[in-house]
């Protein structure tokens, strides 16, 4: 099967159909000092995110409450929910991936690949069949570890772990620095982003797509999109529309790889979830503060 591959140009037509016309970003909060990894629980009406360098877990709720949720929290930075609604998380200083159970315990799912211990997890999503994709570069070893701390992989890869059995395997081991990732709806297709070498002059700065089988195989990983500006989070909705960070904004492409939009944000966003279908709202990470934003689309996977 053929790899989705960019298409130049704005399709103005399609745009007006996932936004209103007078659509703004809505600061929620503001003091955090770097925010990633929004997560929408439409069972509990609340909103969670990472403040990483703070080492909490935040929560936000529609009347406007802000509290902290969890703290310390690992460094927490990407953020998702299984089939069964429990939180999944990536947290850089404990270099792992853990689940949250309905009762507040808090399970390792992952520290570790073939006895060497994972770099720093960094986001996560969950496929239709209930496996946990995640990505692992090496930001967390740089910024919140002390100096000098090993990388004990041989590179920054993007795994999958099927908790059912427990097997954990790369299915992709060619990115500069796997960033966040996200499904097709129907699961056949996974996106990740590439944000590349933190001091490099070359820095990648794409979205790739790869065909994932019923067997969990992942292969292609062609560039989808290049986008101007640092890729981080991304989501795609129902319609599978791609909508992705890219700087301060956010690019959103048609199945494709053709953009035809984008939104700009005070700062350089990191991550974005969608609310309950019918909600029509996008909450948006960027910089110290989470942001609201109306839309007609609404998210192609749900707990």
């Amino acid at each position: 099967m053929d790899q989705p591959t960019a298409t130049p140009g704005v399709v103005d037509t399609v745009w007006p159909d996932l936004l209103p016309a007078d659509a703004a970003p809505e600061l929620l909060f503001a003091d955090c000092a770097f925010t990633e990894g929004p997560v929408w629980f439409g069972d509990g009406g609340y909103l969670l995110w990472s403040d990483i360098p703070n080492d909490r877990l935040m929560r936000w709720s529609p009347d406007g409450t802000v509290s902290v949720w969890r703290q310390p929290a690992g460094h927490p930075n990407g953020n998702t929910r299984d089939l069964q609604g429990r939180l999944v998380t990536c947290e850089h200083s404990t270099r792992r991936v853990t689940r949250t159970e309905q009762d507040g315990r808090v399970t390792v799912l992952a520290d570790s690949f073939e006895g060497r211990r994972l770099n720093s997890p960094n986001d996560v999503t969950v496929r239709r069949d209930g496996t946990i994709w995640f990505t692992d570069p090496d930001y967390g070893l740089r910024y919140h570890l002390p100096p000098g701390t090993p990388k004990e992989q041989d590179g920054d890869h993007v795994y999958r772990l099927d908790t059912a059995t427990g097997d954990l395997r790369i299915v992709a081991d060619d990115f500069d620095r796997p960033n966040g990732l996200a499904f097709s709806p129907d699961g056949s297709i996974l996106y990740v982003t590439d944000s590349g070498v933190v001091d490099g002059p070359d820095r990648n700065s794409h979205i790739r797509a790869f065909h994932v089988d019923d067997a969990g195989r992942a292969d292609g990983g062609a560039v989808f999109a290049t986008t101007v500006g640092i890729p981080d989070g991304l989501r795609v909705d129902s319609a599978g529309n791609v909508w992705a960070s890219a700087g301060p904004g956010i690019n959103v492409y048609d199945p494709a790889g053709a953009m035809f939009g984008r939104v700009p944000f005070p700062a350089d966003v990191t991550n974005l979830t969608f609310a309950s279908p019918g909600d029509g709202s996008l909450f948006v990470t960027a910089g110290p503060a989470v942001y609201r934003l109306p839309i007609l689309a609404h998210g192609g996977r749900w707990p």
